[in-house]
């Protein structure tokens, strides 16, 4: 009876010590945040639609901002004239996008002094441009978007690049010659150069209109 009573206590106090030994005690910090660290205004940012979370755990990248039509403006507009909405180059082309007299008529502008010194109008002319190019490329958009001529993917955005260059007709030319008839302006720069420099980009936000007028 004594040897089970010792057994006994001996193991109670085995199961006491193993207890104190895996039991840990959290003390409770109050940690201060410096004055450059805090947060002064609600600021809620959600979590994108096309992140992991609503990707079933797909990884998506998000978009590249400088892929965006505005982006598309600003590159071409930088390759015509740095961006600068009062030059006149040595060919007598207008403005930000490098405008010529006649293509700015077909778009009922007809006061080149206003044109210069009114960048809303420079803007909204490049749109309607853009509008008017895709409505006369809209088979060619559809047929070549996707192929490589000369070692060049054809997206919409190279082709339209390249109908502000050349014109329309000339890019169709082009791409129906599979880079046969490659233009180039008076300062060397070719379609095919537009087409490749210009592409990827996304111009959905411009839809196709026939004869648009300002």
């Amino acid at each position: 009876m004594k040897r089970w009573i010792g057994f006994v206590l001996h193991l109670a106090m085995i199961v006491v010590l193993t207890s104190f030994g895996t039991y840990t005690v959290m003390k409770k910090v109050n940690v201060e945040i410096p004055d450059s660290l805090r947060v002064t205004t609600d600021i809620e940012i959600p979590a994108p639609k096309d992140s992991i979370a609503f990707s079933g755990g797909k990884v998506i990248n998000p978009p590249f901002l400088g892929k965006a039509y505005n982006g598309f403006k600003d590159a071409l507009a930088f390759k015509e004239s740095q961006g600068k909405y009062h030059v006149v180059n040595t060919l007598g082309y207008l403005g930000k996008y490098q405008f010529g007299g006649s293509t700015l008529s077909l778009m009922g502008v007809h006061d080149i002094d206003s044109f210069l010194n009114d960048p809303i109008l420079q803007e909204q002319a490049f749109d309607i441009n853009v509008a008017r190019n895709k409505w006369i490329l809209r088979r060619d958009i559809k047929r070549f978007t996707g192929k490589r001529i000369g070692g060049i993917e054809i997206t919409e955005s190279g082709i339209l690049a390249a109908a502000h260059l050349a014109g329309a007709g000339n890019v169709k030319k082009y791409l129906r010659s599979y880079g046969q008839d490659d233009v180039a302006d008076a300062y060397g720069s070719s379609i095919s150069y537009y087409m490749k420099k210009f592409a990827g980009y996304d111009t959905s936000k411009i839809q196709q209109r026939k004869n648009p007028k300002i």
